[in-house]
């Protein structure tokens, strides 16, 4: 690493920077300087509270093992910058950082180690504060939070209980209290969704037909089952290929009992909603297309084992399904599958076996370690033919039932209508198993590809009154709509993507959840004097794992290790009996779907947060405004999943009177990612990037020749840079410069060691304009400025209060280097303070520390965080005059100053005037002047 430059004993080097950085840091924790006051409770003050706020958080770092990397806090710099700015101009502003602390790899260290995944998280939450802290980041200490800390997790469990005890009336479109539902139940005004009558059902039906309503319950599901980690995995955590994204195991499909969030009732809300959001456009898109909302029809194929439900989106193309698909994990697989194929069954349709049952197996095992991506993104169709048939509703056809991996039970119903002349999927499993493609739409050739437009309607006609021929695509739509519903073989229907959360892992280190069950295993959500219910100690934290190719093998959790924790006696209402715990915990989400609202109350030991302080920091500011943080700062790849989750959990909250903002988040801006070379050997594999050398353009690692290429810096690539070693050479406000200075904040950008000098050099060149390097003392000047002093100095305010107000930290830096520039050309000896003090102010929210120091050396007692940030003067941003480019015959020969006012006549008489034209033009003719105002001047000559 280069070294900061050493000179005369009072210049801004490494070692001033470490003594200031210390001393303001201490001097903000003693003073409680970013200590925001709440309306109520324990954080409250006596003061008046500013009505204007600003509520600024980033999103929830893990604290990882590996410490930070210098990628890692530019997010937070960015953040810390925003809100210094803002403080200045009078706001009370709310920023704290906490951890996502619960996981998978605390736990897998345990494992390896015997080490209580506690103390290794509370290790790394340690030494990332540290790390952090060192970077002088404006947080209130108070309201720091980790979703480990049974405090907080105490109402984590609360929450759940809360969507537990909740059910989503549809009429309404809101959640509601289950005691809502079961009155409804009880009085007649609701039937239970089989259509029974509360009354008459026995006690266990009463709990199974509540149940079927809650917001939470439990599902035999699909789940990604993963033997060598003993756990199930959630979707995003399972790779394309099929295997474990830790550990690189294969993952299965498995039908398990796991607990579900009914997410997918709150699909519109979380769609529409999308609108009222200032939100990167890319962001809003993905979570429409994972929410995934489309209109089309249900339509029934009729079979031997009763109706098969497919959805489409296209019922107008009915005529034209020559086949139907089932997933292979389908109810009615195994009620379908007949007994033997048919002697002239084509080969094709069997994989191989010689009867169905066989077939369907085989072809079971074969995709049992494939993900849904990898399902549907894979090229290569196969399937495989039950042996039985459907009847196409429009045409009376039977058609033949396949299973095949390209469909999924967790989309539409887990069945397809195929239309291959007009899908492409189709067409491809059509032509490999020579299935008849029939063409229902004009516009293509499907004997070569499927044509997938729109098109006017052929071949689409029967004698029971359906004859859409000729038709556009929505009438047709309707047409055939109308038609399924008279025939009671279909109805029109919204479907979606969404499907409901998983929401259990088999894991240790987690939630636990506040679920119990009684004898005949029926849960019972405990009373909240109950909470929390914390993780007991276990000797062995691992759970049991088995061959990581056995399919068939089945979890077993960790917690079930604890017989005397999972064991207990409660009296909840029937008298003191005997309750067993749930032995899985809730996925890594939990915490983070709900942490911005602790932030605002982290103290309340009474409430999750107290209503009145989310209303003050979180609450809507007009009839439009969905409410929420002010501004969120985090990487784009959360943009489903953490915020589709947090967004569904504020919801039901809303719902339930617990907050009083519709959304989280009002405000979402995605960093990019500092990049950095890395280095891979002749195996492909990565070796130290801090031990490689470069000879004559060449890099070489313990003298063998790697490639380079630019990679996300981190632990995988083997390139990180320790924000420890950059601030140790330089110092915080060097590293926080230059971080800023990289780059548009929603860009990626190229770390290089060797460029950090130049942010150093600035606040060297800063640090002079105020401290005699030789003598240590402070040199500033009086006097009034100059009019070029003052344009140049609210030029600069101006440019950068607008370039901090909208996150344009990289053009703030340039700003105030330019102004640093001219003031030291300008005053090679002694600037004066009038120039001076406002630029120390400037700086202030980019490079507190030595803002600070400045500061104070210029005389003031008071800390600079909450001084008023400099404003400008209008008259001064606009020019008395221009440059003009003179030109003669169509080259430039002059430059002339002219009012900004002047006319072209004037502007004509001031350039026939100038000395310099006077001289080119003399003893020739001028033929014409062209003004162009505020532009140029041409003389055309002969």
């Amino acid at each position: 690493m280069t070294h900061a430059t050493e000179g005369p004993a009072f210049r801004y080097t490494a070692a001033i920077a470490g003594e200031i950085e210390k001393k303001w840091q201490r001097y903000w924790v003693d003073n409680g300087t970013f200590n925001a006051p709440n309306p109520v409770g324990e954080l409250a003050t006596s003061e008046t509270l500013p009505a204007d706020k600003l509520n600024v958080q980033d999103m929830f770092p893990y604290p990882s093992g590996a410490g930070l990397h210098v990628g890692h806090p530019l997010g937070y710099i960015a953040t810390d910058v925003y809100a210094r700015y803002n403080r200045m101009l009078g706001k009370n502003v709310l920023h704290t950082l906490g951890y996502d602390a619960f996981g998978l790899p605390a736990e897998q260290y345990a494992i390896q180690t015997g080490t209580h995944p506690r103390t290794t998280t509370e290790a790394n939450i340690a030494n990332m504060t540290r790390q952090l802290d060192a970077l002088g980041l404006g947080h209130d200490r108070r309201r720091a939070v980790a979703t480990t800390d049974p405090e907080f997790y105490r109402w984590t469990q609360w929450i759940f209980l809360q969507i537990y005890n909740a059910w989503f009336d549809a009429d309404l479109n809101k959640a509601r209290p289950i005691e809502d539902l079961v009155r409804e139940l009880m009085t007649g005004a609701r039937l239970t969704k089989d259509g029974r009558t509360f009354s008459s059902l026995s006690t266990p039906e009463k709990h199974k037909a509540i149940d079927e309503f809650r917001l939470v319950y439990l599902s035999e599901s699909m789940v990604n089952w993963c033997p060598g980690l003993g756990t199930v995995l959630a979707n995003e955590e399972v790779t394309a290929d099929g295997r474990s994204e830790r550990g690189n195991f294969p993952v299965f499909r498995k039908r398990l009992r796991q607990w579900m969030m009914r997410i997918t009732a709150y699909s519109d809300r979380l769609l529409d909603d999308l609108d009222l959001l200032d939100w990167p456009e890319k962001v809003k898109s993905m979570q429409r297309n994972w929410i995934g909302r489309s209109r089309g029809a249900e339509v029934s194929f009729a079979s031997a084992a009763g109706p098969i439900t497919v959805f489409t989106t296209r019922p107008d193309t009915l005529f034209g399904a020559s086949y139907v698909v089932l997933a292979p994990e389908h109810e009615l697989v195994g009620a379908l599958t007949a007994d033997a194929y048919p002697e002239d069954v084509d080969k094709r349709w069997t994989f191989g076996a010689d009867n169905p049952h066989e077939a369907v197996a085989a072809y079971k095992r074969v995709i049992a370690a494939k993900s849904d991506v990898e399902r549907q993104e894979n090229k290569e169709k196969t399937g495989v033919f039950l042996g039985s048939y459907a009847t196409n509703p429009v045409s009376g056809e039977e058609v033949p039932i396949f299973i095949a991996d390209y469909v999924l039970t967790g989309y539409g119903t887990g069945a397809i209508m195929a239309v291959p002349g007009h899908d492409e999927r189709d067409f491809e499993f059509a032509t490999v198993f020579g299935l008849p493609i029939v063409a229902v739409l004009e516009g293509g050739d499907v004997s070569e590809a499927a044509f997938a437009g729109d098109g006017t309607h052929i071949n689409s006609a029967n004698g029971e009154g359906l004859d859409i021929n000729g038709l556009g695509t929505e009438e047709a739509i309707a047409a055939t709509i109308a038609w399924l519903e008279d025939k009671q073989a279909g109805q029109e229907k919204i479907q979606y993507k969404l499907r409901d959360w998983l929401f259990a892992r088999q894991r240790y280190w987690g939630e636990p959840f506040p679920i119990v069950y009684d004898e005949n295993g029926q849960a019972h959500g405990l009373p909240e004097e109950l909470l929390p219910v914390e993780l007991p100690e276990v000797e062995d934290y691992k759970p049991v794992s088995f061959d990581p190719d056995d399919a068939d093998s089945e979890p077993s959790p960790p917690l079930a290790k604890a017989t005397d924790w999972v064991e207990v006696e409660l009296d909840l209402g029937e008298g003191t009996k005997t309750y067993y715990r749930d032995t899985n915990v809730m996925p890594q989400w939990a915490g983070s779907s709900w942490y911005q609202l602790r932030y605002i109350d982290p103290t309340n030991s009474e409430e999750f947060c107290n209503i009145d302080n989310e209303r003050y920091w979180s609450g809507p500011q007009d009839g439009n405004d969905p409410g929420g943080v002010d501004l969120y700062v985090g990487g784009v790849e959360h943009a489903v999943l953490h915020l589709l989750y947090a967004r569904f959990w504020h919801k039901v909250l809303f719902d339930l009177g617990f907050v009083t903002s519709r959304e989280p988040y009002r405000h979402l801006f995605n960093q990019g990612y500092i990049q950095a070379w890395a280095y891979t050997d002749s195996r492909g594999v990565y070796v130290p990037a801090a031990e490689v050398e470069e000879k004559d353009g060449e890099f070489f690692y313990q003298g063998e020749k790697v490639h380079r290429e630019y990679g996300k810096m981190g632990k995988s690539l083997k390139n990180s840079v320790s924000p420890d070693e950059v601030v140790e050479e330089f110092g915080a406000d060097t590293l926080r410069v230059y971080e800023m200075a990289m780059g548009p904040l929603d860009t990626s950008r190229a770390w290089a060691t060797k460029d950090v000098v130049g942010a150093h050099r600035f606040l060297q060149r800063l640090w002079r304009l105020v401290v005699d390097e030789e003598t240590g003392q402070t040199h500033v000047g009086g006097g009034e400025l100059s009019d070029n002093d003052a344009k140049q100095l609210h030029r600069t305010i101006a440019g950068v209060r607008e370039d901090y107000a909208n996150l344009r930290d990289n053009t703030v830096v340039a700003k105030l280097i330019e102004y640093v520039n001219y003031l030291t050309k300008t005053y090679p000896q002694t600037a004066p303070r009038a120039a001076v003090e406002p630029l120390v102010q400037m700086v202030s929210p980019l490079a507190p520390h030595i803002a600070e120091e400045l500061w104070e050396k210029l005389g003031h007692d008071l800390t600079l965080t909450f001084e008023p940030f400099p404003t400008f003067d209008e008259a001064l941003l606009v020019d008395d005059t221009v440059e003009l480019p003179v030109q003669i015959n169509g080259k430039v020969r002059a430059r002339l100053d002219v009012p900004t006012d002047a006319g072209k006549e004037d502007v004509e008489k001031l350039v026939l005037a100038d000395a310099r034209v006077t001289e080119l033009t003399e003893g020739k003719n001028v033929v014409k002047v062209i003004v162009v105002p505020g532009r140029m001047v041409n003389l055309v000559l002969k």
